[in-house]
């Protein structure tokens, strides 16, 4: 394992909003993430936690201070380099499954592959799609599945470049309990196989304390950084 941290922030702020309605939404962030942590990031709503994980994961960029994945500073890419270093070492889920509702299961998880030139992309896909119990689902479009299979269906897609860090911002909030619960597993099953770096968003302090590590936020700032063997 790397003793370098595979997520380095260093002194982040971020204001997000135009005029009137510009919200300064991180304040002065480090934080330092090694591979294959677990670390749930928490905090009420309207705390940073979401605009926390779409920062280290390369979706904003910070108005200062700077944001290190795997060594590589975001900030010195180009929108086009970041975007190809994103789709390589970065999958995230998100809340909203964002499926794209014209392509079948196995296209939802093929097509972003193929567009960055996998030759062999809807067997990549095929194989993901089995592994989180979907191998029958290939074929069916979003709106032919669960909403517990479309939030499969969407950690297929992350896990099918084999990123070294997943980020899931909320991933059960559209989901019921039960439901919920089983794509929980599945996420730390994948992580656990994989050896990567998992960074969840969430508010639910159960699911959380699952994680090896807790960051909990408040106004933009870290507030406390708890660190325990996870269960």
């Amino acid at each position: 394992m790397s003793v370098q941290p595979v997520i380095e922030l260093a002194d982040v702020d971020l204001t997000l909003g135009q005029g009137a309605a510009r919200v300064h939404v991180l304040k002065g962030v480090s934080l330092s993430i090694r591979q294959g942590e677990t670390v749930s990031l928490l905090g009420p709503s309207g705390s940073g936690k979401s605009t926390l994980l779409m920062t280290l994961a390369g979706l904003e960029r910070p108005d200062s201070g700077s944001v290190r994945i795997d060594g590589n500073d975001l900030g010195a890419l180009s929108e086009d380099a970041l975007a190809r270093f994103r789709g390589e070492k970065i999958g995230v889920v998100f809340q909203s499954f964002q499926l794209i509702p014209t392509m079948t299961a196995l296209e939802n998880v093929a097509i972003p592959l193929e567009l960055r030139g996998k030759s062999d992309a809807f067997d990549i896909a095929a194989a993901e799609l089995a592994a989180v119990g979907l191998g029958h689902r290939l074929s069916h479009y979003p709106a032919q599945l669960s909403g517990g299979e479309q939030q499969r269906v969407a950690l297929a897609r992350a896990l099918a470049p084999d990123p070294i860090i997943l980020a899931a911002d909320e991933p059960t909030g559209n989901l019921d309990s039960e439901t919920g619960s089983a794509v929980i597993d599945l996420i730390f099953a994948q992580q656990a196989r994989r050896g990567a770096t998992l960074v969840l968003v969430t508010h639910d302090a159960t699911l959380a304390a699952r994680c090896g590590r807790r960051v909990r936020l408040r106004s933009g700032r870290i507030e406390a950084d708890m660190t325990e063997n996870a269960r």
